[in-house]
């Protein structure tokens, strides 16, 4: 009932969405005839031109939503084969539930599983159905917790609740693509707008109705300790699959490289961290529930599952990963369809972070350098530039900018902490130390015999004049030339940068500009082309090529060569910024400028604010 309740909801809801349009191009046309007769054509022209646009992406949204198809996700698809268990398991279910079996089972690198079914004219006919397993649940799971994930997606089949999802997904695609056309200054685009939460509304509401009733499939065929542990483990998985990307992945990925087996080293993860993620299940609290939840909050659910009837099933507490014939190929032929390498390095996990680590210390040092070079003079600053500084007593003042609360003196005393940066990236470039990896903890600096070393306290000796010749001397000892120290990246790059906001037709040095925000400075666009279609050339762009190479195209300012920033007024934005060197750069916003998001324009003040303190 609840499918057939979403389906009409949302068959209803699209084509109330095109009669206000039609509601609204009737009005268009009675205020054209009405200004016609009052105004001359020009000026009628004028008013309803924008109107009359808004109204067409109406019909451009609706013919794209039309055309576009909904395709499978990409993913390994699995016979029996490769997983024997878990095609037994989902045809068991499936009969259990009394629903027909899936046609292919694809694994995916979410912390999710999935159905999905490619229906016929408007669900009344069924189609070919996917279920889509994450492999991270297969790696986590007892294999009594993932019969209650597939149970569950079984349930939303025999509750036809997969029979809508191209009705559903048609919907919300031509909302959107119809709100991309509208500039939201255009007052039709806020009428879809409003229309456009409601239909989300309704049909988040019947979503979180067919959750509740797949639920029961769990509870039956699980059993309710199973079904609740599923849920629960469902976030401190995601958690711990966030935490091994940003941690373990990504910085390797930034310096131009790949893990070999990346699922591999997530099971690996798991195992090290074990206790830590237990913790997160059990200590996981419930968000807010929202109108624009599509799943009710996990509280709710359990809470739900304590009222069903549940069946009599035995716990199994075998690893849902004995379900595959061999989960770690498996799990490197995963990476291999969704994971796009590139040019990247392919390298066995302690390689991987061996490189990964050493980069990251290098950019850190890189950062250093450029600034004692910028403070001395110095071409190729490197660690001995910082060590002269330290010998001819100047590094407290050279430091200052680093530690802008301290006094001179305290500011050197500090400066232990980025001494020990350089001294490690000074061990692994002269060839004595290299990072090691731990799934438990941060790497770790080894030495030859793989040993741990902590050059902290040669750190501490290094920042002061008196004690500088025993640091160098301990330095020595260890085999490790400073000399060869020097900075890699002598201009910040936006190399890996992040896109966080971009304004259209700014002013910048009195001439016109696009000015994309990153994380790590500004990019300036000469001559971008008209003020009224700043936003969507803005969207364009970054959509079409990368970050980086944008970077590189045109004038590229990194935050660090910017001394001071003047703000002289916030709102339209005009202000200077001081670099290096003493050049003024003037930044003023027009009437005519638009932003890439709304808060482009605080998201530029906020950097300003902490460049300047």
């Amino acid at each position: 009932m609840s499918a057939t309740y979403r389906a009409l909801a949302s068959v209803v809801m699209l084509i109330g969405f095109y009669v206000v349009a039609l509601l609204q191009l009737a009005a268009v046309a009675a205020l054209g005839v009405w200004l016609f007769g009052h105004t001359n054509g020009i000026v009628t022209g004028k008013l309803l031109l924008p109107l009359v646009v808004a109204l067409g992406a109406v019909a451009v949204g609706l013919w794209r939503a039309i055309r576009t198809k909904n395709e499978p996700a990409p993913g390994l698809i699995v016979t029996e084969r490769e997983a024997p268990g878990l095609w037994a398991t989902v045809r068991e279910l499936a009969a259990a539930v009394g629903t027909r079996a899936p046609d292919e089972i694809r694994l995916v690198p979410e912390v999710n599983a999935a159905v999905a079914e490619q229906s016929r004219l408007l669900g009344l006919v069924g189609g070919r159905r996917t279920l889509y397993v994450g492999l991270p649940l297969l790696q986590a799971m007892r294999t009594d917790q993932l019969r209650s994930v597939l149970a569950h997606e079984l349930g939303h089949y025999s509750g036809n609740h997969t029979r809508l999802g191209a009705v559903a997904y048609r919907g919300r695609l031509a909302i959107a693509e119809t709100l991309e056309r509208i500039s939201p200054r255009n007052p039709i685009g806020w009428v879809f707008k409003g229309y456009s939460r409601l239909y989300l509304m309704v049909d988040n509401a019947a979503s979180r109705r067919q959750e509740l009733e797949a639920d029961r499939s769990s509870v039956l065929l699980a059993g309710p300790d199973a079904a609740a542990s599923a849920l629960r483990t469902l976030p401190a998985l995601d958690a711990a699959w966030g935490f091994f990307m940003r941690r373990y992945v990504e910085p390797g990925w930034s310096a131009e490289l790949v893990p070999d087996d990346l699922f591999g080293g997530f099971g690996q993860l798991l195992q090290a961290r074990r206790d830590e993620i237990t913790e997160l299940r059990e200590n996981a609290a419930d968000p807010e529930p929202s109108p624009w939840d599509t799943h009710p909050p996990i509280g709710v659910r359990v809470a739900a599952m304590a009222a069903l009837p549940a069946g009599t099933v035995a716990p199994d507490e075998r690893p849902a990963a004995l379900l595959l014939a061999d989960i770690a190929t498996a799990g490197r032929q995963l990476q291999g369809i969704v994971v796009d390498h590139g040019r990247r390095q392919a390298l066995p996990w302690a390689q991987f972070i061996a490189a990964a680590v050493a980069a990251g210390v290098q950019q850190q040092a890189d950062s250093i350098y450029r600034a004692a070079g910028r403070f001395t003079g110095v071409t190729g600053p490197g660690l001995t530039t910082v060590l002269d500084l330290v010998s001819s007593g100047r590094l407290g003042e050279f430091a200052e900018q680093f530690f802008s609360d301290a006094t001179r003196k305290e500011a050197s005393v500090r400066f232990a902490g980025p001494m020990e940066t350089l001294l490690d990236n000074a061990a692994v470039r002269s060839g004595q130390a290299h990072w090691q990896l731990s799934w438990s903890g941060p790497a770790q600096l080894v030495g030859p015999d793989g040993q741990p070393w902590d050059l902290a306290e040669i750190a501490k000796l290094a920042v002061a004049p008196q004690t500088l010749d025993v640091a160098l001397a301990r330095l020595a000892e260890l085999g490790i030339d400073p000399s060869g120290a020097t900075v890699v990246e002598d201009r910040v790059s936006g190399r890996d940068a992040d896109l966080i906001g971009g304004l259209a037709n700014i002013k910048v040095d009195g001439r016109e500009h696009d000015v994309l925000i990153l994380d790590r400075g500004l990019v300036f666009i000469v001559d971008p082309g008209k003020a009224s279609q700043g936003e969507k050339r803005l969207q364009a762009m970054v959509g079409s090529v990368p970050i980086a190479e944008l970077a590189t195209r045109h004038t590229f300012l990194p935050y660090e060569e910017i001394v001071s920033v003047s703000v002289i007024r916030e709102v339209p934005l005009k202000a200077e910024l001081t670099l290096h060197g003493g050049r003024v750069v003037a930044l003023q916003e027009l009437m005519a400028s638009e932003f890439l998001e709304k808060q482009s324009r605080n998201t530029l003040l906020q950097v300003f604010r902490r460049i300047t303190d």
